[in-house]
């Protein structure tokens, strides 16, 4: 029998995301599908926290294996920002266009362009959490190109391409991805635990 793993996110997009990377190899609930309705906080100034926060909340309602994920972009030149407040860089309304108006404005005469993807994801796992992480490098362009994702994929270009996340389909991204590399040592390591 498949080892069900709640995700605790509300984004579609990751869902996705994650399951074409996980496929048919463990189970993957959302929260929805787990029938739980809350916006989880993400008060913290690290990624790593605010994906211990959301395992630990829904670990705490429903005494369930589960996992989150934090996901920040790191930009050089900004110092780091928008990092942890990629999802609400411009306001609480994580409105991502205004997100990337304001990146963008941010950048308006800086010449380093240098940007990374960090996820983290927080496993709970028989009451014992473990923490694992992703990196994607690439750099920030001036217009955006591709409908596709979600977030900052329109002015993202990833080292070793010359499209955006936005023009790449799940799986050309995922072939970059700093999710699909943190969901990579997340499925291994269940393997190596004798979860399946």
């Amino acid at each position: 029998m498949r080892t069900t793993l709640i995700f605790a996110t509300n984004n579609q997009h990751k869902v996705d995301e994650m399951r074409s990377v996980i496929g048919n190899e463990f189970n993957i609930i959302t929260l929805r599908e787990a029938g739980i309705d809350i916006d989880i906080p993400e008060p913290h100034d690290s990624l790593e926290k605010n994906a211990s926060e959301k395992s630990s909340v829904i670990h705490q309602l429903t005494k369930q294996n589960c996992f989150s994920e934090d996901t920040g972009l790191e930009v050089i030149a900004l110092n780091g920002e928008p990092g942890v407040m990629s999802a609400r860089y411009a306001g609480k309304t994580k409105d991502f266009q205004k997100n990337i108006d304001k990146l963008l404005a941010n950048l308006v005469g800086k010449d380093d362009r240098h940007a990374q993807f960090r996820t983290l994801i927080s496993l709970i796992l028989d009451n014992k959490e473990y923490l694992f992480e992703g990196i994607c490098e690439g750099k920030i362009i001036t217009d955006q190109k591709g409908n596709k994702g979600f977030g900052y994929d329109p002015v993202f270009i990833p080292n070793g391409s010359n499209k955006t996340f936005a023009e790449m389909t799940i799986e050309e991204k995922n072939v970059f991805s700093h999710r699909r590399k943190a969901t990579e040592q997340l499925i291994q390591f269940l393997k190596e635990n004798g979860t399946h």
